[in-house]
């Protein structure tokens, strides 16, 4: 089924950009002449006109800068000790990790239209709108770009801005207002509009375009291994192998020369795919109608071995053994309204086997250290699981901090990683029955 995102993306030519929105004023005064039914209807427009900013000049403002407070998050990712957090569009906050109960912000490399990442030895791997780029971070102070594959993602536009691999890219809008006089029926009640964007004949609500803003509001090895990221992951590194979804497709690059990149096969999935998870040689791909199950044996030809079918739905997932961990989840541009964790047995991978379903109030992201489940909730917050009964995890809950937005964590060595809406979490898990906040790194939201 054509879902709204890809309908939008088939009718935004970067030509075209006019999106009418928010808010009709209304303002009518009776006409002073005798008796009348007419009235003087004033409207005002607001269009959102695009800013483009050339590839060439996008290209040269990449920037290691002083640590800067975190707008908004996206994406984290774990390696020897620090923390990398996307903020959307914007580019990456490093920080010193060695002691989370004091996590200490260190550098903000500017990256722009970057939404994810994965890191492999001292290489940080990273999205920039229609590229790839490679940088050094054997030396946080001093963090160099080492390598770009150019236009290597086709489905730029799957990541939130659109843009034209050739020219330019929208990097900000500006409001254009007009006003326009009519008449109209006095005796008719007119509405305002609430905050409806047209474009392309395709209406879609204040909530859904704020999805393509740039500013939206998902084990670490030492040396040459690789990191780890959160269940909300587009990036995934399994080997000398980075894999990356790209819209509907999954690409495949060499990363065995570290700061040379090769673009290696590409393979379509499905329109909807949503998450990446690797386990041993296979990859789990999560999507809003089902999981995707990957043999990744051969790196550079994944093979499907299997899908599991759900209803539509947003859909992380992670995987510990033999079993599989998926939320899904509504709200946004996920569609349906069902807010569960299922349970999939994964003992035979050509097979998977739905065993449990959870009822939840708006899962997002999700992780697992042995039988410690940690499900980020949404406005439910965080809740932890004694998962060693698949089939009794709604009667073993360890932990539940309700006054945080969660969505998205890394569990890893007893301390566990959170972002939300309000910012980065830590927590040590050690005692899972009494868990303790360890650290927090608020959000400095300029709105």
């Amino acid at each position: 089924m054509d879902t709204l995102e890809n309908r939008l993306q088939k009718r935004m030519h970067v030509s075209l950009y006019a999106l009418l929105f928010l808010t009709m004023l209304l303002a009518i005064s009776i006409l002073l002449e005798g008796c009348t039914d007419k009235c003087e209807v004033q409207s005002e427009y607001v269009y959102l006109e695009p800013v483009y900013t050339t590839v060439d000049e996008l290209r040269a403002s990449i920037n290691l800068t002083a640590p800067e407070p975190i707008g908004a998050v996206g994406k984290i990712y774990l390696k020897d000790n620090y923390l990398f957090v996307n903020e959307p569009g914007e580019g990456i906050h490093i920080i010193d990790n060695r002691n989370p109960a004091q996590p200490a912000p260190k550098k903000f490399l500017k990256i722009p239209g970057n939404f994810d990442m994965a890191i492999n030895g001292n290489t940080l791997y990273a999205d920039s709108y229609v590229d790839l780029v490679a940088f050094d971070i054997s030396d946080i102070s001093s963090v160099e770009e080492t390598g770009r594959l150019e236009g290597i993602f086709k489905n730029y536009r799957s990541f939130g801005m659109a843009t034209d691999a050739t020219c330019c890219v929208i990097t900000s809008w500006t409001e254009i207002k007009t006003v326009h006089l009519s008449e109209s029926d006095c005796d008719l009640t007119v509405q305002p509009w609430g905050g409806v964007y047209y474009e392309d004949g395709i209406a879609l609500s204040s909530s859904m375009a704020a999805n393509f803003s740039s500013k939206a509001a998902v084990t670490p090895g030492s040396g040459s291994g690789p990191g780890v990221g959160g269940s909300l992951a587009r990036f995934t590194i399994n080997g000398n192998y980075l894999y990356m979804l790209d819209g509907g497709e999954l690409q495949v690059a060499d990363i065995s020369a570290a700061n040379n990149p090769v673009a290696k096969t590409r393979s379509y999935l499905a329109p909807d795919i949503e998450t990446i998870f690797p386990y041993k040689e296979n990859l789990f791909i999560g999507s809003a109608t089902g999981m995707h199950i990957l043999d990744i044996s051969s790196p550079e030809t994944p093979m499907r071995l299997s899908t599991y079918a759900h209803v539509r739905s947003c859909d992380p997932v992670v995987v510990d053994e033999n079993y599989a961990y998926v939320t899904l989840r509504s709200g946004n541009l996920c569609p349906g309204n069902t807010n569960v964790l299922e349970v999939i047995d994964i003992k035979d991978l050509s097979s998977p086997k739905l065993i449990s379903t959870y009822q939840m109030t708006n899962p997002h992201g999700l992780g697992i250290d042995n039988t410690t489940l940690f499900i980020c909730d949404g406005s439910d917050g965080l809740k932890a699981f004694d998962a060693s009964d698949v089939n009794a995890i709604d009667k073993n809950l360890l932990a539940h901090y309700k006054d945080v937005n969660a969505t998205d964590v890394i569990p890893y060595m007893n301390t566990l990683i959170m972002i939300g809406e309000d910012g980065l979490f830590q927590y040590d898990y050690s005692d899972p029955n009494n868990m303790k906040l360890l650290s927090t790194i608020a959000i400095e939201n300029e709105n």
